[in-house]
């Protein structure tokens, strides 16, 4: 078995079947995914399945891309969701210093800035006009916030749009606003949510290991903290989404237990509304540059990830999705043929990934989420940002055929 597959072979690994690739992998790799397509659960493996999953090359890789598509196919139909929202970062200034990111500036920089409770309003305003569900807002954490200015950007937003969906503040921000009111986290996350917090971004994770983490970002919450904001705001009732950045200075090793730490989670708080695997991108920052981390994710780290999670995660966290900020057209179209049925948010404006050298743009527009959709010949849907309601979109000229929409998501 050969262990070294060419980016232009893994480029065609959608036109294989299992019937074809699975042969070909080694006995252990096969039977561990013909026992997931199988039971369709990914807690049926062992830890050492996981790990040598997570390390799959060659035809061992082929085959677990393969697996993932056909246990996406299996969980969640031909169904290819995306959200309609707008991104707001209300500040780019901060304290923490994290060397992975290139968006964050001083108070005193030419290009620093604060938006106004009066713009948050204004933006979700805007973003609901051009029909926009959902705004998601997350921004920098500046020495001297208001205590309570978290409870007062959710005011602001649904003071000026009532029915939009308030996705907001990572984990990080929720430690912070905990310390600035020195209210208990509960209290805290109960407070937001009766002020207007529909959902939580699950960022802030990056790799859920605390040395990893001391080199990231000394001055970030910790693995435990990260837990226990999680865990807290799904026994509010607060749903999260839940992430990994890969391609830095982590291993597969690190994907495993941070996947199954989630699987975890969700089994206790069914929580997690999906996986999220957020490619490092290094240009711009300073890991990379201080010689600290790799040149970002290869194309077989960003396959693999997304494929990982569809496994791994079956029975648990239904939907996978693919950052499209941080990928091309053409590499986001292959993550969703390695497992992922979800393209994310049309964002409007994105900054934090832009900054550090990402070149996917800033706004896909709902009929460029259809048109990649359709290419890759699966169906775009409309969706809110639970899942819990999808509008399938199709061009009136579409071949496809009603009999693919199904199984339909849970």
């Amino acid at each position: 078995m050969s262990l070294y597959v060419s980016d232009a072979q893994l480029e065609l690994f959608p036109s294989l079947g299992w019937d074809e690739v699975g042969p070909r992998a080694s006995a252990e790799v096969r039977a561990a995914l013909e026992r997931v397509l199988g039971r369709q659960d990914g807690g049926c493996l062992t830890d050492i399945e996981r790990y040598q999953l997570a390390h799959a090359e060659g035809a061992d890789l082929l085959a677990l891309l393969v697996a993932a598509n056909e246990l996406r196919r299996d969980l969640v139909g031909n169904i290819v969701s995306y959200v309609v929202n707008r991104n707001i970062n209300f500040t780019n200034i901060c304290f923490v210093g994290c060397k992975f990111c290139a968006f964050s500036r001083g108070p005193r920089e030419a290009d620093s800035y604060f938006h106004s409770l009066e713009d948050m309003g204004r933006k979700a305003k805007e973003a609901w006009e051009v029909g926009a569900t959902e705004v998601c807002i997350q921004g920098g954490l500046p020495h001297g916030l208001p205590p309570f200015y978290y409870r007062d950007i959710l005011r602001a937003v649904k003071s000026a749009v009532p029915g939009m969906h308030i996705h907001a503040f990572s984990p990080m921000e929720m430690v912070y606003g905990v310390e600035l009111t020195g209210m208990p986290m509960r209290d805290y996350l109960t407070m937001l949510r009766d002020n207007g917090l529909d959902t939580l971004p699950g960022t802030a994770a990056e790799i859920l290991d605390d040395e990893i983490r001391h080199v990231l970002s000394r001055n970030k919450l910790s693995t435990a903290q990260w837990q226990e904001v999680i865990r807290t705001a799904h026994e509010c009732g607060i749903p999260s989404t839940s992430t990994l950045m890969y391609g830095h200075m982590e291993t597969p090793d690190h994907w495993v237990r941070q996947l199954m730490l989630l699987r975890d989670i969700q089994n206790e708080t069914h929580g997690f509304t999906e996986f999220v695997p957020l490619g490092f991108v290094h240009q711009n920052t300073l890991l990379f540059q201080q010689g600290l981390a790799r040149s970002g994710p290869t194309l077989a780290e960003h396959l693999k990830i997304h494929a990982l999670a569809r496994i791994l995660l079956a029975g648990s966290i239904h939907n996978i999705q693919v950052s499209w900020v941080k990928l091309n057209r053409k590499l986001s179209q292959l993550c969703l043929h390695a497992g992922a049925n979800d393209y994310g948010g049309t964002l409007m404006e994105e900054n934090i990934s832009r900054e550090a050298g990402a070149t996917a743009g800033q706004y896909t527009s709902p009929e460029d989420f259809q048109s990649l959709i359709l290419e890759i010949g699966r169906i775009p849907a409309e969706r809110n940002t639970t899942y819990s309601r999808m509008k399938i979109k199709l061009p009136v000229e579409s071949m496809i055929s009603e009999e693919s929409l199904v199984p339909e998501f849970a």
